[in-house]
């Protein structure tokens, strides 16, 4: 017996080392760590189908991670003869009928095993491998063939498969069961014990397959038919033919051209010479591509409709994403590609990788709008994964946008409509060192004109190519179901019938909650960089320079703040040290270097100084509430703790609008005092007993870390106190917010010429009407029947506390410009 299994072993590690001189995996999860093994309990492998090329594949990945063997018997006493098992085999051949596969002799020998000795338990690993990935239903038969789909495959497709896909084959290993946990309540019923365990490792095996391979795709013509003939469509081609006077035959051909022009039409082929072509193209411009919390991902999406909301700071975003899911074993998402994207060319292209085309408005068209309402409702009712930017375009200023409500909204309505299969978002933040398109935002904000995307822009982006452009970090937030999200807005949602034409009228209040919670979790997984820290601490210099050995100092100090009161789990921090991120700047020409005798004089230079208020705006909200605590001292030297802490709260709930904080306004205070112990403990400033707390010594360094703290946030308390001094220099009830809104732009950006000021969103249109908005939503002014706005004594008292914040120069320009034209 043993010379055979010893004849056995060798055959076998023979066929191996034959299958391996063609086949290349990419392998998940294959640690003990990341599995969590117990070294007292007995490892036993699991594959879904019986098939020698899998056990194979299997033996090989366990030998090089160096995990317990699955080519040697269970180490248990009258156990199983092997350390690995297939759930299924199959039931036929080359020349018969395949039949359903039945469960093999092994699994229910370890079932058995187990009831029979309830002390033992073994931990059963379930392993999935997938030759190629995905299927590719718009292709030809022999392409059906040759793919690894939900179907299972024969011996010769199998071996066909092999030669056609070995060289891109994954596997992953998961986190193991507990056999006595699972057939313990069925201790003295075999049969429902085996049937227990078969249910359990047969929904684990299909819900990776959807998350690896993602839902059985449908002919792209079947979908696109299929929208046209949905109640939804045909009852607004019917109010469409009859609004305009035309045939119905006419606005359903119309009504079949939209839903062409939207959909996607998603190929393997092209996904996969996407990944070769975009692995040569990162390892080309960057340095690294570091990826975070990716586990969240890998959990949310085996049960999940997930939708993917990223941050949006370049083209490059999707095509990232999509490339490190698919490097991570799961089936990149279906995006949301803005029209202007579908051009020649590249438009066929980017559809084939996923992306579906939506116009970037389509309010008037209730045609149009019907037919992607009911395309997105196909995606999320049949458990696609979907991304799109809330944000809507690009951000030229490294702040995050205000969301804009409509794929949200979308994507609430058709889970009321049909909310069988769970909707989780997952905020990603995609952290640039240096984002490709640095310079052309630089002359946007400048007041150039933006270009419209073409093939011939496409050509002069390809120039860089050359360029290098840093490191990036893709860093995976906390997940948002959203069924809990409508639990807290609306409790008894689930009792109400929907269709696709419903409104409830709670709907903004959910996709408003649903938003914010977006942009704050997208947020709470910045990635903080070299230049972003570098960036912050010039920036809040006087002259933009600073001694070479200050601002390592104070970078490192800054650093240390972060880390003695984290944000978030999911933030992420640079390695190394402020000295290091010094020369990393420099090496990228983001910094000039001023050689001196005393000290080499760092500095920020030309078109630089503002390009890096791009990459401080990236983690701006990291330091807001430490920044605006120090704010307060800038013209007083002690103040009583209760009033810092008032003081810091009035003005928070317009910071957190601004820079999406994820503290609720309920918890400021609480935050508020911890960032003041934090303050003291190091240093940066000074408690005088138990009720009052004051600024360091002029002149020392620990005033200069205060002082310069400061700066990070106080161009954004100086916008706010604009907008006031102009409301008050017309009166309550003689301006309406829209004139507010115009005029203090235009005072923001004399005040940017007059003080020098980099920062472009200094005098950003946008984020005066967002101040405004919630002082209306605050109470603090209200709106008149004429739309005037009215205010009381509060917010003269508000702005009188601008005597903290604003240096005498500032105030006095305020004073001064404010009267012009009295």
């Amino acid at each position: 017996m043993r010379l055979y299994q010893g004849v056995r072993s060798l055959i076998l590690a023979f066929f191996r080392k034959i299958l391996f001189l063609w086949v290349r995996t990419d392998v998940s999860g294959n640690s003990a760590e990341a599995l969590g093994l117990s070294p007292d309990k007995p490892v036993c492998y699991v594959l879904q189908y019986s098939s020698l090329s899998s056990r194979l594949v299997l033996e090989q990945e366990v030998i090089r991670a160096q995990l317990p063997g699955a080519t040697t018997s269970l180490p248990v006493k009258n156990g199983p003869a092997h350390s690995f098992f297939f759930l299924y085999r199959r039931i036929g051949g080359l020349f018969r009928k395949r039949q359903t596969p039945v469960p093999t002799s092994e699994f229910q020998a370890l079932v058995h095993y187990g009831l029979e000795n309830p002390e033992q338990d073994v931990q059963i690993i379930p392993v999935s491998l997938f030759w190629g990935r995905s299927p590719d239903k718009e292709k030809s038969l022999v392409k059906l063939l040759l793919s690894d789909t939900w179907a299972v495959a024969g011996r010769l497709q199998k071996l066909l498969i092999i030669l056609v896909h070995g060289r891109n084959t994954y596997v992953q290993f998961n986190k193991p069961l507990s056999l006595k946990y699972v057939i313990d309540e069925y201790r003295y019923n075999e049969e429902r014990a085996n049937r227990k365990l078969a249910r359990i490792l047969r929904t684990h095996f299909r819900q990776v397959r959807r998350a690896v391979v993602g839902p059985d795709l449908s002919h792209r013509r079947t979908l696109v038919g299929g929208l046209v003939r949905t109640p939804a469509v045909k009852e607004a081609i019917r109010e469409t033919a009859a609004k305009e006077g035309i045939a119905p035959d006419k606005v359903r051909a119309r009504a079949y051209k939209h839903a062409d022009e939207i959909a996607a039409n998603m190929s393997i082929v092209t996904i996969r010479i996407f990944e070769v072509a975009l692995a040569w193209l990162w390892n080309r411009i960057y340095k690294g591509i570091a990826v975070n919390n990716i586990k969240v991902v890998k959990e949310t999406a085996q049960n999940n409709a997930v939708v993917y909301v990223p941050c949006h700071r370049s083209h490059v975003d999707y095509l990232l994403l999509s490339y490190v899911l698919y490097k991570n074993g799961l089936m990149p998402p279906h995006i949301a590609a803005g029209i202007n994207l579908n051009m020649p060319v590249l438009g066929p292209i980017l559809r084939r990788g996923g992306a579906f085309f939506m116009r970037r408005s389509f309010r008037d068209n209730p045609l149009y709008a019907t037919v992607f309402n009911e395309y997105m409702h196909v995606m999320f009712s049949r458990g696609y994964s979907v991304e799109y930017f809330v944000e809507g375009g690009r951000s030229r200023t490294g702040r995050m946008l205000q969301p804009r409500p409509g794929m949200l909204s979308m994507t609430v309505r058709s889970f009321l409509r049909d909310s069988r299969k769970p909707i989780v978002f997952i905020p990603v933040y995609i952290g640039y060192e240096k984002v490709m398109e640095g310079r052309s935002y630089l002359g946007e904000l400048r007041g150039k004109k933006k270009q419209k995307e073409s093939v011939f822009g496409l050509a002069k982006t390809a120039r860089k190519l050359g360029s290098s452009f840093g490191r990036v970090a893709l860093n995976f937030g906390e997940a948002i179901h959203l069924s809990e999200v409508l639990d807290e807005v609306h409790s008894s949602w689930r009792d109400e019938a929907y269709n696709s034409e419903y409104r409830p009228a709670w709907l903004n209040e959910a996709v408003s909650e649903l938003s914010l919670r977006v942009a704050s979790n997208i947020n709470a997984s910045v990635a903080v960089n070299p230049i972003g820290m570098i960036a912050t601490v010039l920036l809040g210099a006087d002259r933009l320079a600073m001694d070479e050995g200050q601002l390592t100092r104070l970078a490192d100090q800054y650093s240390d703040l972060l880390k003695a009161f984290p944000y978030a789990e999911t933030v992420t921090l640079p390695e190394g040290k402020g000295k290091d991120w010094v020369a990393y700047c420099e090496s990228m020409g983001l910094i000039s270097r001023q050689p001196q005798k005393l000290g080499d004089i760092i500095g920020l230079e030309g078109s630089n100084a503002t390009l890096m208020t791009y990459y401080r705006n990236n983690i701006q909200h990291l330091f807001a509430l430490p920044a605006l605590v120090a704010s307060l001292f800038e013209n007083k030297s002690s103040l009583a703790r209760n009033r810092i802490v008032d003081l810091a709260s009035v003005a928070y709930p317009y910071l957190q609008s601004e820079l999406f904080l994820k503290y609720q306004p309920d918890e400021a205070k609480a935050v508020i005092n911890q960032w003041i112990d934090v303050l003291v403990d190091q240093g940066l400033l000074l408690a005088q007993g138990n009720e009052r707390i004051a600024r360091p010594e002029a002149g020392t360094e620990a005033m200069l870390r205060l002082r310069v703290l400061s700066r990070f946030i106080i161009q954004t308390v100086e916008r706010y106190h604009i907008a006031l001094g102009i409301l008050r220099k017309y009166g309550s009830g003689k301006i309406t917010a829209a004139e507010l809104e115009e005029q203090s732009t235009l005072l923001a950006e004399r005040m940017s010429i007059l003080f020098g000021l980099n920062a472009p969103e200094f005098f950003d249109k946008t984020l005066f009407r967002n101040f405004i908005a919630n002082m209306q939503k605050n109470r603090v002014i209200i709106t008149d029947d004429d739309g005037l706005l009215c205010y009381g004594e509060g917010l003269d008292e508000v702005a009188d506390d601008a005597r903290l914040v604003l240096s005498v120069e500032k105030r006095q320009a305020i004073q001064q410009v404010t009267m012009l034209g009295a």
